[in-house]
C-alpha cells in the first residue's frame, strides 16, 4: 500500500519525516494566513455579515473539532493515519473553491450563507484530519524533542505568515483603491493562493513516514476509549484548564479585528502591521519558550505566559476612553507585543502538554477528549459573544474620578466599557479562573515562575546575540537584561 505504516522507523526516516512535517507546516501556515484571521473577517464584513455571523464563523472551526470523537473509530479501524490525514485534508481544502467563487456568482446575502456552509464543511474535514495527525505526531516525534521541534516549526511558520500577511494586507488596500466597487474580488485572489499553498502542503504530508500504531490490549471499544481520559484525574484537570482557558480567550479574541476595523476605524494594512508586530515577538520568543518547555515543563511555561496574555486582554479595555485618544496607538502596540510574547508560550505549551501527558498507544482517545472540551468551550464562547454584543451596544459602564477645588473641577475618565470592552472584561476574569485551575495539573519537571523567567530572559539574550552580528547591536540587546543579572549577583554577595 502507498500509505502503509512501518513497524518501526530508522533514525534517518524519523529525521526525514520531521523535515517534511516542517515543510507541510510552512505550506499550511501560508494557506491559513491567506484564508483565515483578519482576511476572512474582513471578507465577511464586505459581504455585510453581522456580529452574530462573525461570532459564528469563529465558532465553527472549534465546534467542528468535536468530530474528532467519532474520528477515533475511523483511525482505529484503518490504522493508517497518513491515509486519513491526506484524504481528509484534500477534501477540506477543496471546500475553499465555492468561497472563491462567491463574489462572481452570488449576491452578498447568498454569499454569507455560502461562506458559513463552506467553512463548516472545511472545518469538519479538517477535524477528521487533526484526529489522525495528533496521534501520528505523538508517535513520530521523539518525546525529549517535542518542545524544540514545535518551537522551530512554529517559528518558521510564523516567519512565513509575517511576510505573507504584510504583502496580502497591502495588496487588499491597493485593490480597494484601484477597484472600490469590486473589493470582495481581491479576497478571492488571496483565497485562491491559499488553496494552492494548502494543496502543496498535502504533497509533503503524504510523503511523511508513519510508525505503526501501538495496539492496546483489552480494548473495550470507542465509548470506553473516550471515557478513559476523564477517569485519569490528572488528565481530567488538564482538560478542565484547557476548556476554561479556551472559553475565556475565544469570548474576546474573535472580535479584536472587528474592534480595530469598526470601533477604531483602522485601515486593514495597519491591522495587519500590528498582527505582524505580534508575530515578530512570536519568532523572538518561540525558541526560548521551547527550551524552557524541554528543560522544565509545559505547565511552567503556561504559568508565566498565561498571566501575560491575560494582562494583554485587560489592556484592551483602555484602548478607547470612550473614543480614540493619545494613548490609543501606544496601547495597541504594547498589547500586540505582549500578545506575541505570551501566545508563543501558550500555543507551544498548551499543545505539547497534552501530547506529553497522553499515554503511548492511547494518544488518539486522550487527545480527542482534550479536543472535545476545547472545542465546546472555544465554539460556544464566540457564539455567545456574537449574540450578546448588540445587547451591550446599548449599555455603558463609566468609572470617573472627580477633583474639585475652589477654582475648578477636573474629571478623569479611568474606565469606559462599551460593547466589545465588556467581553474583554469577562474574558480577563474567566482567564484568571482558568489559571487557578492550572495549579491542579501535575507535570514532571515543574519549576518556580522566577526560574522560568530567568531561563527565558537568558535564552532571548542568547538568541538575540546570535541574531545580531554587529557589536553595538549586541551590546544594545544586553540592556536591560544585563542590569537585572548584575543586580541579582550583587544581592547574592
Amino acid at each position: 500500500m502507498v500509505f502503509e505504516a512501518k513497524e518501526s522507523l530508522t533514525e534517518e526516516e524519523v529525521e526525514h519525516g520531521l523535515k517534511l512535517v516542517i515543510r507541510d507546516g510552512l505550506a499550511t501556515q501560508a494557506m491559513v494566513t491567506l484564508t483565515g484571521g483578519i482576511f476572512l473577517v474582513a471578507f465577511a464584513l464586505q459581504l455585510g455579515a453581522s456580529n452574530t455571523v462573525i461570532g459564528l464563523l469563529a465558532a465553527i472551526p472549534p465546534l467542528a473539532e468535536l468530530l474528532q470523537i467519532p474520528s477515533i473509530y475511523i483511525v482505529d479501524r484503518l490504522r493508517i493515519r497518513r491515509l486519513v490525514v491526506v484524504a481528509a485534508s484534500f477534501a477540506a481544502r477543496l471546500c475553499w473553491i465555492p468561497i472563491i467563487l462567491i463574489p462572481f456568482v452570488l449576491s452578498p446575502g447568498q454569499g454569507v450563507i455560502a461562506l458559513i456552509a463552506s467553512i463548516a464543511l472545511y472545518a469538519s474535514f479538517s477535524a477528521i484530519s487533526h484526529c489522525g495527525w495528533n496521534s501520528w505526531m505523538r508517535d513520530l516525534i521523539p518525546q525529549d524533542r517535542l518542545g524544540e521541534f514545535f518551537s522551530r516549526r512554529l517559528t518558521l511558520s510564523t516567519g512565513i505568515a509575517l511576510v505573507i500577511s504584510l504583502v496580502a494586507g497591502f495588496f487588499i488596500d491597493s485593490w480597494e483603491i484601484a477597484f472600490p466597487d469590486l473589493a470582495a474580488y481581491g479576497y478571492s485572489v488571496l483565497f485562491l493562493l491559499g488553496l494552492i499553498a494548502g494543496l502543496v502542503g498535502i504533497t509533503y504530508i503524504a510523503r511523511t513516514p508513519e510508525p505503526r500504531m501501538a495496539v492496546e490490549d483489552g480494548g473495550d471499544g470507542l465509548l470506553a476509549a473516550i471515557k478513559k481520559p476523564f477517569a485519569d484525574l490528572n488528565f481530567k484537570n488538564l482538560i478542565i484548564f484547557l476548556g476554561s482557558w479556551n472559553f475565556a480567550v475565544n469570548l474576546a479574541s474573535p472580535f479584536f479585528t472587528v474592534y480595530m476595523l469598526q470601533r477604531i476605524g483602522l485601515d486593514i494594512s495597519i491591522v495587519v502591521a500590528l498582527s505582524v508586530l505580534s508575530q515578530v515577538m512570536n519568532i523572538v520568543f518561540f525558541r526560548s519558550w521551547g527550551r524552557v518547555s524541554d528543560r522544565y515543563s509545559n505547565k511552567s511555561v503556561l504559568a508565566v505566559s498565561g498571566p501575560l496574555f491575560m494582562l494583554a486582554i485587560f489592556a484592551w479595555m483602555f484602548v478607547t476612553l470612550p473614543n480614540v485618544y493619545v494613548l490609543t496607538y501606544p496601547l495597541l502596540v504594547l498589547i500586540h507585543i505582549l500578545m506575541g510574547i505570551s501566545l508563543a508560550g501558550v500555543s507551544l505549551a498548551s499543545g505539547n502538554i497534552g501530547l506529553k501527558m497522553a499515554p503511548q498507544g492511547q494518544a488518539t482517545s486522550y487527545l480527542a477528549a482534550s479536543t472535545f472540551a476545547n472545542s465546546v468551550a472555544a465554539g460556544v464562547a464566540p457564539i455567545l459573544g456574537g449574540l450578546l454584543v448588540d445587547f451591550f451596544a446599548e449599555r455603558e459602564l463609566i468609572w470617573t474620578l472627580i477633583w474639585r477645588d475652589p477654582v475648578q473641577e477636573l474629571v478623569f475618565v479611568t474606565l469606559d466599557l462599551q460593547q466589545w470592552e465588556f467581553f474583554f472584561l469577562f474574558a480577563f476574569i474567566l482567564g484568571l479562573y482558568s489559571l487557578h485551575r492550572l495549579t491542579a495539573v501535575q507535570e514532571e519537571g515543574e519549576a518556580k515562575e522566577q526560574e522560568v523567567v530567568d531561563e527565558l530572559i537568558s535564552g532571548v539574550r542568547r538568541d538575540m546575540r546570535n541574531f545580531s552580528p554587529v557589536g553595538g547591536l549586541r551590546d544594545f540587546v544586553k540592556f536591560p537584561f544585563s542590569s537585572i543579572g548584575d543586580r541579582r549577583k550583587k544581592k547574592k554577595r
